[in-house]
């Protein structure tokens, strides 16, 4: 029995980390997607390319791409939607968490 994908992507998510992995000067193992204190609410997504799987890290692949989640970020994205979305004034990958209980007002962290 496999156990369902801990966040997913969008189409337009993938396509991005596909772009940013082809753009990057040197092979990636992935892309890690993690979470750190930051802003007024307590806790801000990060993405970084990754050189390799760190022991703990909680792999997936989608439609061809490694995605890596920080072992101390699971229990905060676990059914996190992950999109790419292009706006007017800016673009970027937007979380949609269902286990958020709310954000700061720009929007910058949340808590759980």
């Amino acid at each position: 029995m496999s156990l369902p994908a801990p966040i997913n992507m969008t189409p337009a998510a993938i396509e991005q980390v596909k772009a940013l992995l082809d753009s990057r000067d040197k092979p990636s193992a992935g892309i890690r997607i993690g979470v750190q204190t930051k802003g007024c609410s307590g806790l801000s997504y990060t993405l970084e390319f990754a050189d390799e799987v760190n022991e703990f890290d909680e792999e997936m692949e989608v439609d061809g791409i490694t995605i890596l989640i920080d072992p101390k970020a699971t229990m905060f994205v676990i059914g996190t939607e992950m999109d790419y979305v292009v706006d007017t004034l800016e673009s970027g990958f937007v979380f949609k968490n269902p286990n958020e209980k709310g954000r700061c007002g720009c929007g910058e962290s949340f808590h759980v």
